[in-house]
């Protein structure tokens, strides 16, 4: 009997053990053995995979950079990296996996305003802090789900300011045409804070055209743009369709110059529109790689050294996601995510390769705005907007 007793109570003591381990690991939830986990949800396949193939390569970057100087705490930090496909449903699902089976304890990602919306109430459920350097719509930081949201990027509403400011003051135009993806809360937010500026500043919005997502042939709503007047046109929306719009109107012989957001941002743009269409455009960005700032050329040569390629906007705030992450688990003293949670909140000044950084009372970033200038195909000039 005495035997069975002993068998019992060590078969317990691994059980425990077991469900410790798959539970997340010690009470510093994402800290085990020698290791602090972060989980990366972003979309690595589907329609927006550049967005988060950059981005992780940002976080990859930083994380890497972090171990070789010793990690976080006295511990390495571990990537626990999974494709939630561009997917919200599968996001969800990603994300409900890394805060409850893998153990973190924060989330970098998604990229997109939708999908890092959708993750949300599973952050809430968990207590688990979530970080997404590009998603820009208004709300994301807004409403009962906001506790565990953080962002490093400027909102929707703060591009379409800026840009509607660029435009009057910068580039004088008193008519603009907008052209706008209406199937995207990222283009009706960007579509609205403009229109609204622009007009304050004594502007005339002439024509409002409209596409959806996954369009391929703009030249019906272009062509209708042909008796009017305008000095430009405001074309908020993805890489995608904005690349095939713009290859378009060109071809149509529309010159003017075109304005857009940080959804231009991605190396298939020049791709789809072609370096001849690729001129006299404007968008609003978080990051120029022409920025001379010693923080941006030092994260500029260490991501070419391992791609041999220039870092982009993507690449950046990914890099910059991940390093506010940890920084914050260092001033939090422990892989708590609680801790981690109000870290993040009372970060002030924080030197970022997208521009120094504080977070505000909604969880938002405060920082500056870069408008950058395409010509023949590459950015020649990037400028603060004024608001």
């Amino acid at each position: 009997m005495k035997k069975w007793l002993v068998v019992l109570l060590a078969l317990t003591m691994v059980m425990s053990m077991a469900l410790t381990g798959c539970g997340g690991g010690d009470a510093e939830g994402g800290a085990e053995g020698d290791t602090i986990k972060i989980g990366v949800n972003y979309e690595l396949s589907g329609a927006v995979a550049t967005y988060g193939q950059s981005s992780v390569d940002g976080v990859t970057l930083a994380i890497e950079e972090i171990n070789a100087a010793g990690g976080i705490l006295g511990k390495q930090v571990e990537m626990v990296t999974i494709d939630n496909k561009s997917d919200a449903a599968e996001v969800v699902s990603v994300a409900t996996r890394l805060m409850t089976e893998e153990g973190v304890c924060a989330v970098i990602g998604p990229a997109t305003s939708g999908n890092f919306k959708a993750e949300l109430p599973i952050a809430l459920e968990n207590g688990i802090p979530v970080i997404s350097g590009s998603a820009t719509a208004n709300d994301v930081t807004s409403g009962n789900t906001k506790e565990y949201a953080f962002r490093i990027c400027f909102s929707d509403n703060f591009q379409g300011v800026a840009m509607a400011n660029y435009a009057s003051k910068n580039l004088g135009a008193a008519k603009v045409a907008i052209v706008q993806d209406k199937s995207s809360d990222y283009a009706e937010g960007l579509a609205t804070s403009f229109s609204a500026t622009f007009e304050e500043l004594g502007g005339e919005i002439v024509a409002r055209e409209a596409y959806t997502t996954g369009d391929t042939d703009f030249n019906a709503i272009l062509t209708s743009l042909a008796g009017k007047e305008f000095d430009a046109i405001w074309l908020p929306g993805y890489y995608q369709e904005v690349g095939l719009i713009i290859k378009q109107a060109r071809a149509l012989g529309i010159e003017c110059p075109i304005l857009g957001a940080d959804g231009f941002d991605s190396p298939v743009l020049a791709e789809l529109a072609g370096a001849d269409a690729l001129h006299d455009v404007y968008y609003s960005n978080h990051y120029s790689s022409l920025n001379e700032d010693e923080t941006v050329t030092a994260f500029i040569e260490a991501y070419k050294a391992k791609h041999g390629v220039e870092p982009d906007a993507f690449n950046a705030l990914g890099y910059d996601a991940a390093k506010l992450i940890c920084d914050a688990i260092e001033r939090a003293g422990a892989a708590d995510p609680e801790a981690i949670k109000d870290a993040l909140a009372a970060t002030s000044e924080f030197k970022a390769v997208t521009g120094t950084l504080s977070i505000d009372e909604n969880h938002d970033a405060q920082k500056a705005l870069v408008v950058i200038k395409i010509d023949n195909g590459v950015a020649v000039s990037a400028e603060n907007a004024a608001l």
